[in-house]
């Protein structure tokens, strides 16, 4: 599944305000309640010594992902955009230490 086949299947759930600027602050907190339940997650193992639950994780980053395409839809961005524009900030980051996904359109250290 390609990151804009997700987002098509994920915007069919999503509740229209009527308000973009509504829609993006229920995106915004929507993403930091389950960014928190991935994190509290890993606060657990810590704080308890239980093992990480790695299914039940994939299923929070799941909610996360939903609430990325939801920001993406208001925001009228490709998903693939939005990967795309981080691999070239980790590239301007770690410069020639990282070397992403090899040679793509031309790109190369």
């Amino acid at each position: 599944m390609t990151f804009e086949e997700y987002k098509e299947c994920a915007m069919q759930t999503r509740k229209e305000y009527g308000d973009p600027e509504k829609e993006i602050v229920y995106y915004a907190l929507g993403l930091a309640g389950e960014t928190g339940e991935v994190v509290e997650h890993i606060k657990k193992h810590y704080r308890d010594g239980r093992e990480i639950d790695k299914e039940a994780i994939k299923k929070e980053l799941g909610d996360v992902l939903w609430y990325i395409a939801g920001f993406s839809h208001v925001l009228g961005f490709d998903m693939s955009e939005i990967a795309e524009a981080n691999v070239k900030k980790l590239k301007a980051r770690h410069g020639d230490s990282y070397s992403g996904f090899g040679n793509r359109e031309g790109e190369g250290k």
